[in-house]
């Protein structure tokens, strides 16, 4: 089934001189004869974003900075009476209405939005992020791997925008210096509130995440061969200096220390010499 807005694989039926008609299993679409591969051929599979054209749907080998249905941190490019237009890596600006703007969005500055699809399906950009973002039926589980997009800052931490559908929480002690909006992230699901509240972290738990900072420790300690890091130390410096909780941290030396990789002093952490 033909999907408006999205990035698909379809199937060349026929070569002409306007371009190459591609298999929809209805009506075939056209993409235009200056983006057709050299070596296309009829049966040729092409990877191609589809949307409309005068009411009629096109396809485009130009693949946009997101897709009907995901989030991204676009540009204004310009403002007019009609809305405020967004550079999404495509020929034609995204419109944002007005109506879809908590805040007058401005020239030149970036803002985070969701692409969708009007009733007409033509491509919008919704500044209105709460609104697309799902609470019930929530298809994830503790401690399972997540994409994070982080969207806006508040006195408890980051809130993330999870796999393009979800909210959540990353807890400030997570914050990592230099974090903004739109930054693309990996994490797991810390937990799951009765409420349908999610809590996310950077680091998995468990055995493997004392594996990844017992290695991250090691790569660390491998450039400099000493760290000025201990029990003490504060874990905003800890974060810092490694991305990791100073609980982790912990972890991550006891294990160290009792495999004889590494040496204690009152002042750091000395790799041993093999």
């Amino acid at each position: 089934m033909l999907e408006i807005g999205r990035v698909q694989t379809l199937t060349i039926d026929y070569i002409d001189q306007r371009g190459a008609w591609l298999q929809t299993g209805e009506e075939p679409i056209l993409l235009p004869a200056r983006q057709v591969p050299e070596d296309a051929r009829p049966g040729s599979p092409l990877e191609v974003f589809v949307y409309l054209h005068a009411g009629t749907p096109m396809a485009t080998m130009r693949h946009p900075l997101a897709q009907v249905g995901e989030f991204a941190l676009l540009r204004v490019n310009t403002v007019d009476r009609n809305g405020t237009f967004l550079e999404w890596g495509m020929e034609k600006e995204l419109l944002a209405p007005f109506s879809e703007q908590p805040k007058r969005m401005q020239q030149g500055r970036h803002y985070l939005v969701r692409v969708c699809l009007d009733d007409q399906d033509r491509c919008f950009a919704s500044g209105r992020i709460d609104r697309w973002l799902e609470q019930e039926n929530i298809e994830l589980q503790e401690g399972q791997s997540v994409d994070m997009l982080i969207w806006q800052f508040t006195d408890l931490g980051a809130k993330v925008i999870l796999n393009h559908r979800y909210g959540a929480l990353l807890y400030r002690n997570e914050v990592l210096p230099g974090m903004k909006p739109g930054d693309a992230l990996k994490g797991f699901v810390k937990s799951i509130r009765p409420d349908g509240k999610i809590d996310v972290t950077l680091h998995r738990g468990g055995k493997a995440g004392t594996d990844r900072a017992k290695a991250t420790l090691l790569e660390a300690l491998e450039k400099t061969g000493f760290l000025p890091l201990h029990d003490h130390s504060p874990a905003d410096l800890i974060r810092q200096q490694l991305g990791m909780s100073k609980k982790t941290f912990k972890k991550a030396v006891g294990g160290l220390y009792k495999a004889g990789r590494i040496e204690l002093t009152p002042k750091g952490i000395r790799l041993k010499k093999s």
